[in-house]
């Protein structure tokens, strides 16, 4: 191993990039509180437009693992005309299937390229807002959140999105409606749901709910003109398998996503139609995702036309940003926890082996957070998918 690689894997470098993270974060929470005191109630779009580039700032921490520190690479199949014309530069709901543990930050990396980045939102569980940093920031910046219960949620999604698309600049919304992350017992239980009623079976899918999409059409039609159908794939073949822990190693991952724009005005406003209507585009998806692992690309017997993949090149606000907060707060956490530990106090000494424990912890939760194992069950609430 050579001394980069050695570097990239060093458990205290990984412990420098954890107190860089969270506690920049915790920096961009406070701004955004008093910004969401103080300035939100008398001039909300100025609110957002600040509140941009301070979740960009935070979010682009994560870009720069992948892009910068681990070399990953995205290859995206787009119409020109569509990305050119599109592509961060209209409000659009993003349908995005949910198979690896990387998928988030592999559609941040599209979002960052095309400037939306400090605008990506989703529909994410309630108790995520009462996260520090992550879900403090998600809650300040308007995130969609859920209780799991359709009839509160259903005013909760109605309001929101009439709020997030209000916003001066485009914002890209993610709806995962498989609802949780593949895998082969979920699945299992998704072929189950599927036979006994009487529906198409997916092979690299799970059975959508669209009652969260049925909900929020009324207003995205209203609102937001087009959705995003984005298909993300990873070779089986490939030595790395798509983890943040490979990432935060060094170790890059090469991704492929096939992006495709829907016209908002196309869909139907009857409610089961509608329904219909996502589990067919699923229905689409696991033809792009099985032409992808046959074949290697995604259009032999999908009927689209073959496009040429583009590579989008790391950005230098990535990495501008990444060292700007290493050196307004490593420098001065190090210098204080260096002061503790050598300190020669027993108390003092104490003090600083917990703050890095903590730091070391919240490490360790923000990457389990990610694996497939941590996602939420299939199954339970199948009865509301459709």
């Amino acid at each position: 191993m050579d001394l980069l690689a050695q570097f990239k894997s060093s458990n205290v470098v990984h412990l420098c990039l954890a107190i860089s993270y969270f506690t920049s974060g915790l920096i961009i929470n406070i701004v955004q509180c008093i910004l969401f005191y103080g300035l939100k109630p008398f001039n909300k779009r100025l609110y957002r437009r600040i509140g941009y580039y301070l979740c960009y700032s935070f979010y682009s921490q994560m870009v720069f693992i992948a892009d910068w520190w681990s070399g990953s690479k995205l290859y995206v199949y787009c119409d020109e005309d569509i990305r050119k014309k599109y592509l961060g530069k209209e409000h659009a709901l993003l349908l995005m299937n949910h198979t690896y543990d990387v998928d988030w930050l592999i559609g941040w990396m599209l979002c960052e390229k095309v400037g939306v980045l400090g605008n990506c939102k989703a529909y994410a569980k309630k108790v995520i807002q009462y996260i520090p940093a992550i879900g403090w920031s998600w809650k300040f910046a308007e995130f969609v959140f859920l209780e799991r219960s359709f009839d509160k949620d259903k005013e909760i999604i109605g309001r929101q999105i009439n709020e997030i698309f209000d916003y001066p600049d485009p914002v890209w919304l993610l709806l995962n409606a498989e609802g949780t992350r593949f895998t082969e017992t979920k699945h299992e239980a998704s072929v189950k749901f599927a036979q006994e009623r009487g529906m198409t079976v997916l092979k690299h899918h799970l059975i959508p709910r669209t009652k969260g999409f049925t909900a929020s059409l009324p207003s995205l039609k209203a609102k937001c003109p087009s959705i995003l159908d984005i298909q993300l794939a990873f070779k089986k073949t490939d030595k790395i398998e798509p983890t943040i822990g490979n990432l935060l190693h060094g170790r890059g991952v090469t991704g492929y996503m096939h992006v495709r724009r829907i016209d908002m005005k196309s869909l139907p406003d009857n409610e089961e139609e509608a329904a219909e209507w996502m589990q067919d585009l699923f229905r689409f998806k696991d033809k792009l995702q099985d032409s992808f692992h046959t074949h290697g690309d995604f259009f032999k017997g999908t009927g689209l036309t073959p496009v040429e993949p583009i590579v989008y090149k790391p950005t230098i606000g990535t990495l501008g940003n990444l060292v700007f907060w290493a050196i307004v707060t490593l420098v001065p956490m190090l210098y204080y926890l260096i002061g503790l530990l050598f300190s020669g106090k027993l108390l003092y000494f104490l003090i600083g082996v917990t703050i890095i424990g903590v730091f070391y912890v919240l490490m360790q939760k923000a990457i389990g957070m990610s694996k497939i194992s941590k996602g939420s069950s299939y199954g339970a609430t199948t009865k509301n998918s459709s």
